[in-house]
């Protein structure tokens, strides 16, 4: 799978610098994806919006909303980046890519926003709804096979009260890396056992992957 093909080639290597690469000169763009990322963040939410409204034209707005966040949520566009490799394709600073940038989720999914936005730029809306469609949009089914609308830690909670346990209790187990690029690992227990132990940049994260963990066991 590749980037598509680009008429005006400077949006994407715009969309392609992270801006720890301006002040080393590592690109030929003077500017970040920063703007490019937040024009493609509008952009990829009512395109998906749209795509649900048609899709499912009997579910109501709440489940809409639920599917769309799970749709674009950090995971699921760090997903797509990957398939366009374009962690190997971001040009950003020696020390960015040293503390582990290339593999960073939440870089990975504000590059894929920063391309969205420039394919919306370079060719409309159109095209970029196709992007979409081959993307991200296809992964619609397994969304809901897994049930991924539904938040992690509301599910484990709904579980576990279902089997009539304790409420699910959260503890940082450790914090590792550079302030910008920190690590947090939780465990999640109930009634005292742990059930599950996450990751994530983010307290949160970490907290709903260890959710996911603990509900797979469940299940």
């Amino acid at each position: 799978m590749s980037i598509p093909l680009f008429k005006n080639q400077q949006l994407l290597t715009t969309a392609l610098t992270h801006r720890s690469a301006i002040n080393e000169k590592l690109s030929t763009s003077l500017e970040s994806n920063e703007r490019l990322e937040y024009l493609g963040d509008a952009v990829l939410e009512l395109a998906t919006s749209e795509f649900l409204f048609k899709k499912f034209p009997h579910e109501p707005e709440g489940k809409l909303t639920a599917y769309r966040s799970a749709l674009v949520k950090t995971e699921t566009l760090a997903e797509v980046a990957r398939q366009l490799q374009l962690g190997e394709k971001l040009k950003m600073s020696r020390g960015e890519v040293k503390s582990g940038g290339r593999q960073n989720v939440s870089l990975l999914a504000n590059t894929t926003e920063a391309v969205i936005g420039a394919l919306y730029l370079d060719q409309g809306f159109t095209v970029v709804k196709s992007f979409l469609e081959k993307y991200l949009f296809n992964k619609v089914e397994r969304m809901l096979a897994d049930k991924a609308y539904l938040d992690p830690k509301s599910w484990l909670q709904e579980k576990v009260q279902a089997k009539k346990l304790g409420a699910p209790e959260y503890q940082i187990m450790a914090e590792s890396g550079p302030d910008h690029n920190k690590i947090f690992t939780v465990q999640v227990l109930v009634e005292g056992k742990v059930v599950g132990i996450g990751q994530g940049h983010s307290k949160q994260q970490a907290q709903r992957e260890a959710a996911r963990v603990a509900i797979e066991k469940y299940d």
